[in-house]
């Protein structure tokens, strides 16, 4: 038999080779990528800083106590959305109406996800006036829907929270 003849009978192993490792190095780069991707989610959605309102009227207060009867959200609902990374998120969503007889231009409301025994699964306080809308003049309404990301199938995710905790007039 002639070279020839056993180049075209065999493969040549050095191509085998070859194909092995595109294979196995295409492998690495997308699971890297999937990692990365999924890191940089929970980067997002793991953001644990709370956000504060400056110079508000907070809960505990006698005339915040006033304002909140007059400052008035419905019950809170939610809605909850599997995504392809695996975890699953949560909109909660509100509506804030402005009876008070003045413009508020702060609004600090805070957010939670509780279990069975009450306890926060995840939370979040936010501040919705003037980082969503500049103003809520008085007897307008606004909507306020806030995410809550990363949650698991065995997350006990048994009710919601929205609770205003910081106003603040112009």
């Amino acid at each position: 038999m002639s070279t020839t003849e056993r180049n075209i009978a065999e493969p040549d192993g050095s191509r085998r080779i070859i194909f092995i490792v595109v294979a196995v190095l295409s492998l690495l780069l997308i699971l890297g990528l999937f990692f990365w991707m999924r890191s940089a989610s929970k980067t997002v959605a793991g953001d644990t800083q709370q956000q504060r309102l400056e110079g508000g009227i907070r809960a505990g207060t006698p005339e915040f106590e006033q304002y909140r009867q007059k400052v008035i959200r419905d019950a809170p609902e939610a809605t909850q959305a599997k995504r392809a990374l695996g975890d699953i998120v949560m909109t909660l969503r509100t509506t804030v109406r402005n009876f008070s007889g003045r413009t508020l231009n702060g609004l600090e409301m805070y957010v939670a996800v509780v279990d069975t025994q009450g306890k926060p699964v995840k939370e979040r306080t936010v501040v919705v006036i003037p980082t969503r809308r500049p103003e809520l003049d008085n007897n307008e309404t606004m909507d306020v829907p806030v995410t809550l990301e990363r949650f698991t199938d065995s997350d006990d995710r048994a009710n919601i929270k929205m609770e205003i905790t910081a106003i603040r007039f112009k």
